[in-house]
């Protein structure tokens, strides 16, 4: 086996224990939700199955709908939950047709589907990249039935902070006005607001602060950018060149953030319910 492919391989295992442990983190708050009566379930951004999976197992008898932007990962998580044993076993002892997969942009998705659709919507690592999180809000709460919950994780502001601490630290030894390089993320507070403007009555929420160690900064880069989100919001700087700029971030991420056997790299992990009154 190469060494690249072996590279890859640690990437793509350390970008799949970052999306189990937020999946997990979302079926541990829905433990309460269990008792009630739930008939349609949604899941947006259901990437490669890890929290549909837990969906069908968990919820034997409810309709779920799993979508996703990219058609490789439906077919990735289609194959995955059918594939598992417990997971064939709850769709055919129930409903075989139960489980369904759909390809679309829940922005655009969202805003023709029917009201009162679902009594439960779940999102894992997807809110961070909506264009207009506050729209999709809205739809979304209309497409809850009364008393319907909404459960979401997403970035909190404070992830990758020693990516961006590093890339501060060049542009101020530079004497440079510093730029933010990848995605600004909302706060709690931020997503409180937009949820009470879409009338929401109840909004709860939980922080987990994880540390990830990768082998390497550029491992690290390889995991972000699988992903999604190695997006920037940085301009062009005259005078310096994105060579010269990556170099001394390298630099600074190994002399400041640099572990035993590698180096660290935050995820501030936000899980958000919100639920629409019984009214």
């Amino acid at each position: 086996m190469s060494v690249n492919l072996i590279g890859v391989q640690r990437v793509r295992m350390m970008f799949t224990r970052v999306c189990s442990a937020i999946a997990e983190q979302i079926a541990k708050s829905l433990i309460a939700w269990k008792g009630e009566e739930t008939t349609n379930i949604l899941e947006i951004g259901c990437g490669t199955g890890t929290l549909t999976r837990i969906l069908v197992n968990e919820w034997s008898k409810a309709s779920i709908t799993a979508l996703d932007v990219a058609p490789g990962m439906i077919k990735v998580a289609e194959q995955r939950v059918r594939s598992g044993t417990a997971s064939h076993l709850a769709i055919s002892q129930s409903q075989p047709d139960r489980l369904s997969f759909i390809h679309a942009d829940v922005e655009k998705w969202s805003a023709d589907v029917q009201a009162a659709s679902f009594d439960l919507i779940v999102s894992s690592a997807c809110f961070q990249w909506l264009k207009n999180p506050r729209q999709t809000l809205r739809h979304l709460r209309q497409m809850l039935r009364p008393g319907g919950l909404l459960v979401f994780t997403t970035f909190g502001p404070r992830t990758f902070y020693e990516l961006h601490q590093s890339f501060h630290d060049v542009y101020r030894t530079m004497d440079m006005e510093p730029q933010r390089h990848g995605l600004s993320f909302q706060t709690d507070y931020e997503w409180k607001n937009s949820l009470m403007e879409a009338w929401f009555s109840s909004f709860h929420k939980e922080r987990l602060i994880q540390k990830e160690m990768y082998a390497s900064v550029r491992d690290f880069l390889l995991s972000v950018k699988a992903m999604g989100a190695s997006t920037s919001e940085a301009a062009a700087t005259p005078g310096l060149s994105s060579r010269r700029l990556f170099a001394g971030m390298f630099k600074a991420y190994e002399e400041k953030f640099s572990l035993q056997g590698g180096i660290a790299a935050t995820y501030d992990l936000l899980l958000i319910q919100a639920r629409v009154s019984h009214e």
